[in-house]
């Protein structure tokens, strides 16, 4: 028994059919999905290096941000400082003015005091001359 060529034109169809598909389907439909596996590692290894970059930009920035909380404030407790001098400066100022208006204020009492002694000396002459004048009718030598 001779075998049907039938059999052998569908085996040769076959053949033939398995290779026209793998060359025009499965070959490229390969090659797509590797690209796409190889696009995937990629924006993996981009996505990390991202990452790693945004932490280490994170870090710098909480690193400046700390730097400049601590400047601002060192800056307002040095002008606090100098406020808290120049207030004592002030304070300082205002004591000794109110030593010297305290002192003047002293003196002219004393001067003041003086006068009325004085006045009040000569008056109390005058007075008692004249009250000896009215009770005796005569003047006192």
């Amino acid at each position: 028994m001779i075998p049907d060529l039938s059999v052998l034109w569908v085996i040769f169809s076959v053949l033939a059919l398995a290779a026209i598909v793998n060359g025009l389907l499965f070959r490229p439909l390969g090659r797509v999905m590797q690209a796409r596996e190889g696009a995937v590692r990629d924006a993996r290894s981009l996505a990390t290096e991202a990452e790693r970059k945004a932490t280490a930009a994170t870090a710098e920035y909480e690193t400046q941000i700390a730097a400049a909380r601590a400047e601002v404030y060192r800056e307002l407790d040095a002008t606090r400082r100098a406020a808290l001098d120049h207030r004592a400066e002030l304070l300082a100022l205002t004591r000794q003015e109110v030593d010297e208006t305290r002192a003047d204020a002293g003196r002219r009492i004393a001067a003041s005091t003086d006068a009325a002694r004085v006045a009040l000396s000569s008056d109390a002459e005058f007075l008692s001359q004249a009250i000896v004048e009215r009770v005796l009718d005569r003047k006192a030598s």
